[in-house]
């Protein structure tokens, strides 16, 4: 269990450090979740405990958003003046991302569907006709 842990922690370190280093756009994060995808493709005898590991930390997953949301108490005059914009934003972005998202997906299905989906089936002639 313990290992388990020391490997999730140990990726995120890794990929943070690789993040400063190296200065590259994605987050360190992100560097860690792609070694840690790394690590479990060699490594297959850790995939069982971290699945207990992150089984357990999804469970009490709303644990993690203490410091967030104490961190977001901080910034009370910076909500107060700029709160209805971030409100505004967020909102929007997210239709946007939703009508985005639709309409790719509608895309998508018309044009890597086969011609045959969706069809009405090929009406045969009738023998003497």
């Amino acid at each position: 269990m313990l290992s388990a842990i020391f490997l999730l922690l140990a990726c995120q370190l890794v990929g943070e450090a690789l993040h400063r280093i190296t200065g590259l756009a994605l987050p360190g994060s992100v560097i860690g979740m792609v070694l840690l995808l790394g690590w479990l493709a060699l490594v297959r005898r850790e995939r069982p405990t971290l699945g207990a590991v992150s089984g357990w930390l999804t469970a009490h997953l709303s644990i993690m958003f203490v410091p967030a949301a104490v961190g977001l108490m901080q910034e009370g005059p910076a909500l107060a003046r700029y709160g209805l914009g971030l409100a505004l934003a967020t909102g929007v972005s997210t239709v946007l991302t939703i009508v985005v998202t639709a309409l790719v997906f509608r895309w998508a299905l018309r044009r890597f569907t086969p011609d045959e989906v969706g069809k009405r089936p090929v009406q045969l002639a009738e023998p003497g006709a």
